[in-house]
């Protein structure tokens, strides 16, 4: 099938053509038709499949239509796209300037960490589609920046990850401030629950697309795992980047410490290595991935979140440094690679403890991957898990001298009361005043050491005091 098959206008086809487009991916053959015929759709595709073009081109083309009647006065907002990050975002709107390259429709992407002035400035000169951050929008729109009562056409895109990182409440609050009348368009790389729950809420009828099944890996990546101890990882590393042959390699960290000090560990080795985390601004990360699409840089280490919104054609290899503990995002990680039919290579390293989140994923791909003994850190080929380490035995804790049998005490009144296992009454063995516990049946103490009789109540006798 070719797009022009699917019957998109020729101002599309022209910029598919200087992209370098020559036929539809399996998401887009399938999504395309649905959108053109302006139906809700709920689109469930991983990561490289194409996903971005299967709801930009049909947007665009249906938005060229509805502009043929002449505009009466500045362009209002008639498209939203709702994504989790900033690189997300980006790359988004990147996809729309290509696409769109030969019509008359304007793009904008807003999103935090950068001044919001420059973002308004556009605004008031005219927006036909806006690509925002849940964050950045609600905040535009608190101030009256932006309006959403002229939208026709929303998409929420990587609902999972939305999800994940706990925007779902924002999300929820956009959607109420969004016409009735509108054709809404869910996109996700997995599906479990909360976000079918999710869809049902948003979409009315929805044709429903899924290029494969829910979280599998592309079959164009080769995967591997090294057992190696977690002091040795960098090390491994280093061992891998020997080979001259991988001109870029994307690694993935579970936290934004951790990348830092990989990134540390490369540079004193003389590796061109740079950070992309949610604690850099938003220059330095997009500074950074330029350099690493440029290959300037030879190392990029990203942790989950941040690394959401690469899009690199060329990337051919992946560590997880650290093996995620959520089975779903090694899925989103490797596919990084291997992207639109090419071959990618993804390597993951497995110290002792990660095992049990290599068994989550090995039950979630539903496929074996090959161990690499054949390395200078190999460290065990099993993935039994490392036995739990004793509990520390803790010392007996020494009794108080007020709490040992006989002897005597003094109350706060001076009297000296013979001091016993049991308490007097009111729980405070031997010291008068108010307490809420006893061991006699009794209530509180009326202040004067004699107990106060609690109301019994009707038809329940009165609980006598345990044999102790």
């Amino acid at each position: 099938m070719s797009f022009e098959q699917l019957g998109l206008i020729e101002p599309l086809l022209k910029a598919l053509e200087n992209e370098g487009y020559t036929s539809p991916t399996p998401i887009q053959q399938q999504a395309i038709p649905h959108v053109l015929d302006k139906k809700d759709l709920l689109g469930c595709a991983q990561t490289g499949t194409g996903k971005t073009a299967a709801f930009a081109l049909p947007l665009l083309h249906l938005m060229s239509q509805d502009q043929q009647m002449p505009r009466k006065g500045p362009r209002n907002i008639r498209a939203l796209i709702l994504t989790p990050t900033r690189e997300l975002a980006i790359q988004i709107q990147e996809s729309f300037t290509a696409y769109g390259k030969f019509l008359d429709l304007k793009s904008l992407v807003i999103f935090g960490g950068v001044s919001q002035h420059p973002q308004t400035e556009a605004l008031k000169r005219g927006v036909d589609i806006l690509i925002a951050t849940p964050g950045r929008l609600l905040d535009l729109i608190s101030q009256n920046y932006i309006t959403l009562r002229d939208i026709r056409y929303f998409i929420l895109d990587e609902a999972d990850r939305m999800l994940d990182m706990g925007f779902v409440h924002d999300v929820q609050r956009v959607i109420v401030k969004l016409p009735e009348q509108r054709q809404s368009l869910f996109f996700s790389a997995t599906m479990p629950p909360e976000i079918q729950t999710l869809a049902k809420a948003i979409l009315r009828n929805p044709a429903k697309v899924e290029v494969t099944p829910v979280s599998s890996t592309a079959e164009t990546i080769t995967q591997s795992v090294y057992f190696v101890s977690k002091n040795d990882k960098r090390n491994l590393l280093l061992h891998i980047l020997k080979d001259q042959s991988i001109k870029t390699l994307l690694v993935f960290t579970r936290t934004k410490h951790g990348a830092d000090r990989v990134v540390k560990d490369l540079n004193k080795a003389e590796i061109t290595a740079e950070a992309i985390h949610g604690n850099k601004s938003q220059n330095a990360r997009q500074r950074a991935l330029n350099n690493f699409k440029s290959q300037q840089t030879r190392v990029l280490v990203a942790t989950d979140i941040a690394a959401r919104g690469i899009d690199i054609d060329e990337l051919t290899h992946v560590v997880n440094y650290e093996l995620p503990n959520v089975p779903e995002t090694y899925v989103h990680r490797i596919g990084r690679t291997g992207r639109a039919g090419a071959d990618g290579i993804a390597i993951s390293f497995c110290e002792p403890e990660e095992k049990a989140f290599l068994k989550d994923i090995l039950k979630l791909i539903a496929r074996e991957i090959p161990v690499i003994t054949a390395q200078p850190f190999h460290n065990g080929d099993s993935l039994a898990t490392p036995a739990p380490k004793p509990a520390p035995q803790q010392k007996p804790k020494q009794q108080h001298p007020r709490d040992r049998k006989g002897g005597f005490s003094q109350n706060r009144q001076g009297v000296v009361n013979p001091r016993s296992g049991k308490g007097n009454g009111n729980g405070n063995g031997g010291r008068s005043g108010n307490s809420n516990s006893n061991s006699n049946g009794y209530g509180n103490s009326n202040g004067n050491g004699q107990p106060r009789r609690k109301h019994q109540q009707h038809g329940k006798p009165q609980r006598q005091p345990s044999a102790s």
